[in-house]
């Protein structure tokens, strides 16, 4: 009687219990739980993996850089050098240029002194005296020839342009006697020509003439000189333009 009464005590306590009821709560909870706990490994190998990678990377920008540095102090290096090099030369250029175009110089001939017993012919020169005499032949020539061909050449004129304004008295000034007169100045030299009647103003007008002169021989004081003679007619000369031609 009494056992009985113990097992009828067991299957109350698990009547009592509820957990049987909810295993398949349990189950997924637990299922939840190792899938979580395998989702962290994965994200940290997958973390370790990426981290490995950056520091691979950074390892081989190092070795770059290094390299980078190492070409610039061979550049800089090189770049002071010819810095230096040009700064000497600038220093001095004469002393190189003198160095290239130094000519070379032949070495003189000496006379071959021939001893036979003979003080008149103790030093003879076998060499120099038949070349000398050639080489001096042909410089004169080409000399000759040079100075020919330059006074053949004619020489170069220098002239002038020179545009006069000659002035009247007056309004009743004959201006075609005037113009006359002026032209009647005739030298060496000197070549008139075209020229216009140019008014002033009150009925006056004055003569513009062109004319050109060879600089030797005519000048501005010339010709005013010489046109200021006909002093009935002209009252001032003017100079208005001059080019040389």
């Amino acid at each position: 009687m009494p056992k009985k009464s113990t097992k009828m005590s067991g299957l109350q306590c698990l009547a009592t219990e509820n957990v049987w009821f909810d295993k398949q709560r349990y189950d997924d909870a637990e299922k939840c739980f190792y899938e979580g706990a395998n989702g962290t490994a994965a994200k940290s190998s997958s973390h370790a993996a990426g981290d490995q990678e950056l520091v691979s990377r950074m390892k081989g920008m190092e070795l770059e850089n290094q390299t980078l540095h190492k070409v610039v102090e061979e550049m800089r290096a090189a770049l002071k050098k010819l810095e230096l090099r040009v700064a000497s030369l600038e220093k001095s250029p004469a002393a190189v240029t003198c160095a290239k175009a130094a000519p070379v110089k032949a070495a003189p001939v000496k006379p071959v002194k021939v001893e036979n017993g003979d003080d008149d012919d103790s030093d003879i020169d076998l060499f120099g005296s038949d070349d000398d005499e050639e080489a001096e032949r042909i410089k004169q020539e080409r000399l000759d020839a040079y100075a020919a061909k330059k006074s053949k050449k004619p020489a170069l004129i220098a002239k002038s342009s020179i545009l006069l304004d000659v002035k009247p008295w007056d309004d009743e000034t004959d201006m075609g006697k005037l113009e006359e007169c002026v032209r009647s100045v005739q030298m060496d030299g000197l070549l008139w020509g075209a020229s216009k009647l140019v008014p002033v103003g009150y009925g006056i007008k004055k003569l513009q003439i062109n004319c050109v002169v060879e600089d030797d021989k005519v000048g501005t004081d010339i010709l005013e000189e010489e046109l200021t003679k006909f002093e009935d007619y002209i009252q001032s000369i003017d100079v208005a333009a001059f080019n040389k031609i």
